[in-house]
């Protein structure tokens, strides 16, 4: 895993985290091999939420691509997969966290469809001092919300124990 994780803004987990969703959510762990075995990137996520409130959904926990791979659509092929996943199990919308000073992804996610439902204060714990991030929660809408009601951006940001 730490190989594509070379980019300070993925976060890592522990192995127990990454063997969890393993577990429970098998079919939204992909990974993306190069022809001679080495990991190109890898996006995991879960299903989650309430259907009765219009509000299960995929979750992308975190996409990373190596960098001899990126700028070769494999973020988006990964995050078309995901999403197909997410349709299938009958989903709202799929969502995800991103820091706000990563401009890179937050563009990547916007070309992708997503846009910003809202902007989580201090989402992102900050090391040896530094001011704790704040997250935006991207989110796009799958068929089953035909209202889009879903990506409506709330106007107000949230605190992280504010988000279920």
């Amino acid at each position: 895993m730490d190989y594509s994780n070379l980019d300070p803004l993925t976060e890592t987990y522990g192995i127990p985290f990454y063997l969890q969703y393993l577990a429970h959510w098998p079919e939204y762990f992909i990974v993306a091999e190069a022809p001679g075995g080495e990991l190109m990137g890898y996006i995991m996520g879960k299903a989650e939420g309430s259907v009765a409130r219009e509000e299960w959904h995929g979750h992308v926990t975190a996409l990373s691509v190596a960098p001899e791979f990126r700028r070769l659509g494999l973020a988006a092929k990964l995050m078309e997969l995901l999403e197909e996943i997410s349709e299938k199990k009958g989903g709202f919308f799929v969502d995800l966290f991103v820091r706000v000073s990563n401009q890179v992804a937050v563009n990547m996610y916007k070309q992708l469809g997503y846009s910003v439902y809202r902007t989580v204060l201090e989402y992102y714990s900050a090391s040896s001092g530094e001011p704790d991030e704040d997250a935006y929660d991207m989110r796009k809408a799958l068929s089953r919300d035909t209202e889009k009601k879903s990506i409506i951006p709330l106007p107000h940001p949230v605190r992280p124990e504010d988000i279920e």
